[in-house]
């Protein structure tokens, strides 16, 4: 994995790269890797045509979450792929409720 990875553990100071875990979907921007990109990238960008997670794509490709990581940071980087975080997603749905969700609580609260 060193050579698929350029021996790195990390790629970036990407603020986004903290949230990246297994169920985290990727989605292709675009289907050829820019150049300089390792056949990896390019294969990468394929299994990635429609929604799939980390997990999924470690593996199709038979490489360690490790090194998908390393790889999606740099196509992310690249503005070749999108990272939909779920994490992101619950921390967003909590820091904005159902407005009719809330009303509905109280209101079942008030008939208690």
């Amino acid at each position: 994995m060193y050579i698929v990875t350029g021996g790195r553990s990390e790629s970036g100071d990407d603020p986004d790269s903290l949230l990246l875990d297994l169920v985290t979907l990727v989605v292709a921007r675009s289907t050829a890797a820019a150049p300089g990109h390792s056949p990896e990238h390019a294969a990468l960008l394929r299994v990635c045509q429609h929604p799939i997670s980390v997990a999924e794509i470690s593996a199709h490709l038979g490489l360690p979450f490790s090194a998908v990581t390393v790889l999606l940071r740099d196509l992310s980087a690249g503005g070749l792929v999108e990272l939909r975080h779920t994490r992101e997603a619950q921390r967003q749905a909590a820091a904005d409720p159902d407005v009719e969700t809330l009303k509905a609580l109280i209101d079942g609260l008030q008939r208690l």
